[in-house]
């Protein structure tokens, strides 16, 4: 066996004793994210998840590739354009006897970093029902002019997670930013 296939099968056995089911890092943009939600489909759906599960796990990713894509520090502007079009991050699923791990990874600058710890320690105070109540008040309101989205992502994530949402920072490197890690339990 030569070095390269040695490295792939180490891998793929790494994977399958992880039971990873899915795995990207790279640079994430809204056709990359809509090509892996057919992938996640595909995935839970073979190793059997059910209809509810099915919806949270998927319902979950989504969030997770959006913040990659509204947060992340680690941006890429295709030639010609000013805005970035892609952002680096990771996701992977895996599978633990019945509980599925959703975990996202991605560089954040200072000011983002301090603002999801108040939003995650808040919902980590929180009980389902108490979260279930501030998604129904956040759906009613208006958008927060410092928001890219709804507002509703880590709400969504909270409300189908079967434990609380845990996240961590790393420290911060030279530039400043720091990696934030998260992960929901299904």
């Amino acid at each position: 066996m030569n070095g390269i296939q040695r490295q792939w099968d180490d891998f793929h056995s790494y994977v399958e004793r992880r039971d990873v089911i899915f795995y990207y890092v790279g640079y994430f943009s809204q056709t990359i994210i809509a090509a892996m939600a057919d992938a996640v489909k595909l995935r839970v759906e073979h190793v059997g998840a059910v209809a509810q599960t099915r919806r949270k796990l998927f319902s979950s990713f989504i969030e997770m590739a959006q913040n990659i894509v509204h947060y992340s520090a680690d941006s890429y502007a295709g030639e010609g354009h000013t805005a970035p079009s892609m952002r680096h991050g990771a996701v992977f699923i895996s599978l633990t006897g019945e509980r599925y791990y959703l975990y996202c990874a991605n560089p954040v600058n200072a000011d983002v970093a301090e603002k999801l710890r108040e939003k995650l320690e808040h919902l980590r105070s929180l009980t389902i029902e108490q979260i279930k109540l501030e998604y129904k008040e956040t759906l009613r309101a208006e958008t927060p002019a410092d928001s890219k989205g709804a507002g509703l992502g880590f709400l969504t994530m909270a409300r189908d997670a079967s434990a609380p949402l845990e996240f961590e920072f790393s420290p911060p490197n030279a530039d400043g930013t720091s990696m934030f890690y998260l992960r929901a339990t299904i």
